[in-house]
C-alpha cells in the first residue's frame, strides 16, 4: 500500500544542496530519496512510485534536460511531474526547459521557502497531496468555500485567478501564494513576521506593509464585504487569521 506521504525524488549532484532539500521537505511531511546524477535517477524511478521529481538541469551524465525527454518519451513516467532547478536565469532557457516538458522551474540561487511553495503548487497542479495542502484543493488545482448568502469562492491555483460568486479576479503570483498559506494554516493567528519570513523569504527585503497591503488587495477580491471580513479577519496587535467558514470580525 503506498505511504499517504507525497515521495519526492532530488536528482542533485551538489551534496550539500541535495541534502540541505532533502532536510527541509522531511521536515514538512514529505517522503525524500536522492540521486547524484541521471543515471541513478533513471534506475530510481524504473524501481519506485514518486509523485514528483526535483530535477538539476546541470547534471553529469545525463543532463537534467534529457533525462526529463526521456521521462515524457515514457508511457509510466509520461505524467510525473517535474521541478527543474536551473542556474539558467535567460528566459530562452526558461522557455526550453518547460518545451522539454517541465511542470515549473526554480532560478539558483533560491530560497527553500520558494522551493516548498512551488512544489506544493506544481503537485496541486497534478492531482497530488502534498502535506497540509489536500484537503484544500480538488484534483484539478482548485479551492472552493463560501456560502451562497456570500458568494461560493473558488480558487484556480493553476490560472491564477479567484471567482467569488459571480465576479472572477486574477491574483498575482505573491496574492496566491500568500492566499494558499493563509489555507494551510487555516484557524492559525499568523503574525506579520511569520508571514514575511515563510511567503516572501529573506531575499526580498519586504516590510510588514507588505503583508498589509496584499491583504487589503486579497480582501478586495475575496470579502462580499472588505470593510466587514468574514473569511480574512485581522487580528489586532498581531496579524491575520483565516477561516474558510466565515466568521464575524472580533
Amino acid at each position: 500500500m503506498k505511504d499517504s506521504a507525497p515521495h519526492i525524488l532530488v536528482v542533485e549532484d551538489e551534496t550539500a544542496l541535495a541534502e540541505l532539500i532533502r532536510y527541509n521537505l522531511e521536515a514538512e511531511g514529505f517522503r525524500t530519496t536522492v540521486a547524484p546524477d541521471g543515471e541513478e535517477a533513471e534506475v530510481l524511478v524504473a524501481e519506485d512510485v514518486f509523485d514528483l521529481i526535483v530535477l538539476d538541469w546541470m547534471l553529469p551524465g545525463i543532463s537534467g534536460l534529457e533525462l526529463c525527454r526521456r521521462l515524457r518519451r515514457g508511457e509510466a513516467t509520461r505524467a510525473l511531474p517535474v521541478l527543474m532547478l536551473t542556474a539558467r536565469g535567460e528566459e530562452g532557457d526558461r522557455i526550453r526547459g518547460l518545451a522539454t516538458g517541465a511542470d515549473d522551474y526554480v532560478v539558483k540561487p533560491f530560497s527553500m521557502r520558494e522551493l516548498l511553495l512551488r512544489l506544493r503548487a506544481v503537485l496541486s497542479r497534478s492531482g497530488g497531496t502534498a502535506p497540509g495542502v489536500g484537503e484544500l484543493a480538488d484534483p484539478r488545482g482548485k479551492a472552493r468555500f463560501g456560502s451562497a448568502a456570500d458568494g461560493t469562492i473558488e480558487i484556480d491555483f493553476a490560472a491564477y485567478t479567484l471567482t467569488r460568486g459571480k465576479e472572477r479576479h486574477g491574483l498575482s503570483r505573491k496574492e496566491l501564494e500568500l492566499l494558499r498559506y493563509f489555507l494551510v494554516h487555516e484557524g492559525q493567528t499568523l503574525d506579520r513576521l511569520r508571514l514575511l519570513s515563510d511567503v516572501w523569504g529573506p531575499d526580498e527585503n519586504p516590510t510588514t506593509r507588505t503583508v498589509d497591503n496584499h491583504v487589503l488587495k486579497l480582501r478586495k477580491k475575496l470579502e462580499h464585504d472588505p470593510e466587514r471580513p468574514r473569511h480574512l479577519l485581522t487580528v489586532h496587535g498581531v496579524g491575520y487569521r483565516f477561516s474558510r467558514a466565515g466568521e464575524a470580525q472580533a
